[in-house]
Parts: structure tokens; C-alpha cells; sequence
């Protein structure tokens, strides 16, 4: 079983608890306007990995996961490789591993094949990142290309399962830093029973040289990243401090 990789880092100490082996497979259904990785995208363009040989690389840097860290799989979005990623995590476990997982929700539906998958991957997942774009369905088609229906209902599976999650959003002026949307944020993540850390991700224009250099016109051209005040008004109306991350 092999997947295709865009890169890996050794030493991540924010995508998850602890210092974290990253993976960032290739291929992405989104279109976020924000995407710092537009060049992961296109799953063909990644480079085709056996899970043995990622787990041989990460195993190197096992020392330094004693406070809790492990293996994070980004992207792209890992759910278009379900297989693989079973196979990565289920080997992973074996190893003692803690595994996460950092996805937007986009593929996600409580449909056969992908559920019955999707359900066997959670057996061997410790924790999933999941990246709420914008919690209005027009808005998120408008940030995204896509409807956030099917991921806000993926939330609410996780929590009907009892599967740990932090909550991420990225806080992008002129799109989604309204207290309006905030305050329906929080509602939403409120309801939900298994968020152990919600955090506010500052948007930033440092994938805008990618998008050039790939021949896309950027979408947030002019827009400057959020104020400090912006963004302690989104910790505050999203409640980050009621969670401890724990």
C-alpha cells in the first residue's frame, strides 16, 4: 500500500500534542482561499510512499515524542486516502505510536464505502485536527468551493463516537472574523462533546508566492492578516480558554 506524500517534517510542535512527525500527503478537494498549499492539491503530484518507509523515517525521531507526541498526517486532505492511511495508522499503533490526524472534513459522508472505511480508520486514530473553515453554508462555499454541511456533520459523528478532537479556524479578515459567525461558532462547538482544544489560526499571506508561482491568481490579494485585537476577539467569543487541550 503506498500513498502520495508532498513532503514530511521531522520536528512539527503544532499540529498536535507534543513534538510530531508530519506527513503532508498530496491531493485536496477544497479550494480555500486561503490555502498556503495550493500545490498540494493534485494527488498525482506527490511522490508514492509505503507506509513502512514513513513509519522507518519517523521511528528515527522517536526519542524526542516522549511528552506525548507521535505522527500527524496533514495535507492536502488525508481522507482521500483512507486505505493507505489505515494501514499507516494500524501499523503505527503497533509501534505504540499516537497517531492524529489534521483534515478539513471534505470527503467525508455517512455513505457506503467511505463510511464503513472511515469508521475503520477511527479505530487506530488518537485524535483528529478538524479545520472548520466557516461555520455559514454560503459563506464556506464562497471561502471554499464547497458546502460545509457534510463536515460539520462529520463533527457531530465524532462526537457521537467519543473520538478526541481540537477544533482549528482560521480567522481571515473580511471573511470569516465576524462575531456573528464566531458567536455561531461557538454554538456549534458547545453542542459537541469531545472538543479538548479549540484554536484560533490567524490567517496569513505566506502561500501567496505558491499561488504565483503555480499560475493561480490569488484570491485574498490586499488583504492583510487579522489585527491582534481580531484575533483576541475571536479566542474570546470562541471560549478557547474553557478548553485545556487535555
Amino acid at each position: 500500500m503506498q500513498g502520495y506524500i508532498h513532503s514530511t517534517e521531522s520536528f512539527g510542535s503544532v499540529d498536535g500534542p507534543g513534538v510530531r512527525f508530519l506527513i503532508f500527503v498530496s491531493g485536496c478537494p477544497m479550494r480555500c482561499q486561503f490555502c498556503h498549499n495550493p500545490d498540494t492539491w493534485n494527488m498525482q503530484a506527490g511522490e508514492l510512499k509505503s507506509a513502512d518507509e514513513l513509519l522507518r523515517q519517523a521511528l528515527r525521531y522517536k526519542a524526542y515524542w516522549k511528552d506525548g507526541g507521535g505522527i500527524t498526517v496533514s495535507g492536502g486532505e488525508p481522507l482521500l486516502q483512507m486505505d493507505f492511511m489505515t494501514e499507516l495508522f494500524k501499523k503505527a499503533k503497533e509501534q505504540g505510536i499516537h497517531t492524529t490526524i489534521d483534515t478539513s472534513g471534505a470527503p467525508f459522508t455517512r455513505e457506503e464505502p467511505f463510511f464503513g472505511k472511515f469508521n475503520e480508520l477511527m479505530r487506530y486514530t488518537d485524535l483528529l485536527l478538524v479545520d472548520i473553515k466557516h461555520i455559514d453554508e454560503e459563506q464556506h462555499r464562497i471561502l471554499t468551493g464547497r458546502s460545509n454541511r457534510n463536515i460539520l456533520d462529520m463533527a457531530r459523528y465524532l462526537s457521537e463516537i467519543g473520538k478526541p478532537v481540537w477544533i482549528r479556524h482560521v480567522l481571515v479578515p473580511e471573511r470569516s472574523d465576524s462575531d456573528e459567525w464566531l458567536k455561531k461558532l461557538y454554538d456549534f462547538i458547545r453542542n459537541l462533546n469531545n472538543v479538548k482544544k479549540v484554536e484560533v489560526l490567524p490567517y496569513h499571506t505566506f502561500g501567496e508566492y505558491k499561488w504565483k508561482e503555480l499560475g493561480y491568481d490569488y484570491p485574498l490579494q490586499g488583504i492583510e492578516p487579522p489585527s491582534k485585537e481580531r484575533v483576541e476577539n475571536a479566542n474570546r467569543l470562541l471560549h478557547t480558554a474553557e478548553f485545556p487541550g487535555h
